[in-house]
């Protein structure tokens, strides 16, 4: 088999995973739901600070450099949750990552306000896959503040992987709808 075919067929088997994003794209049940969101997240009177969030000063969105605090913090306490003695370390990540997740939503939410419907739909999606993920990341820190060091690791690795779902559809926003590719100057 030649390097070529190799690869044809690895991408063969990564199709499935192509054919679940695309089929949220075309769920018009979501509209019901971003629909309202969206207006609501429009009438907030940000006034200019809204380009800011949205990061034309950069030319470029701000909010997938936003998420890598959350994203950093929460795969970090991952690793020293599986280290005898860092339970506490762990804990102040997670911490930390709850609070990067504050700005990396706002962001979010308005730019995914400026997206057109089937982005409005991956993007409804995704939100939700990330607010489980910041429950569980909740119900962790919480548990690690109580004493229970191993229901705050369940609840952390349950927030990661929920997490990652929900970065799967962000890259999918962002890279296969083409969303964020060219700079918001307009915006």
């Amino acid at each position: 088999m030649t390097l070529n075919q190799r690869m044809h067929d690895a991408l063969d088997q990564r199709a499935p995973v192509r054919e679940a994003l695309g089929w949220v794209e075309d769920q018009r049940y979501l509209d019901a739901v971003a629909g309202p969101l969206r207006r609501a997240v429009r009438a907030v009177p940000l006034g200019t600070a809204r380009g800011m969030i949205r990061g034309t000063w950069l030319g470029h969105p701000l909010h997938p450099a936003l998420v890598q605090i959350p994203i950093g913090c929460w795969s970090s306490a991952a690793v020293l949750d599986l280290v005898p003695g860092e339970g506490r370390a762990a804990a102040g990540l997670v911490a930390l990552g709850l609070a990067g997740a504050v700005p990396a939503v706002a962001a979010g939410l308005v730019d995914w306000a400026e997206q057109d419907q089937r982005q409005l739909r991956v993007g409804v999606v995704h939100a939700a896959a990330n607010t489980i993920g910041v429950t569980c990341y909740t119900a962790s820190l919480v548990a690690r503040l109580r004493g229970r060091p191993l229901a705050g690791r369940a609840w952390g690795f349950a927030g990661l992987t929920v997490a990652t779902v929900g970065g799967i559809l962000g890259g999918h926003l962002a890279y296969r709808q083409s969303r964020n590719i060219d700079h918001p100057e307009g915006a």
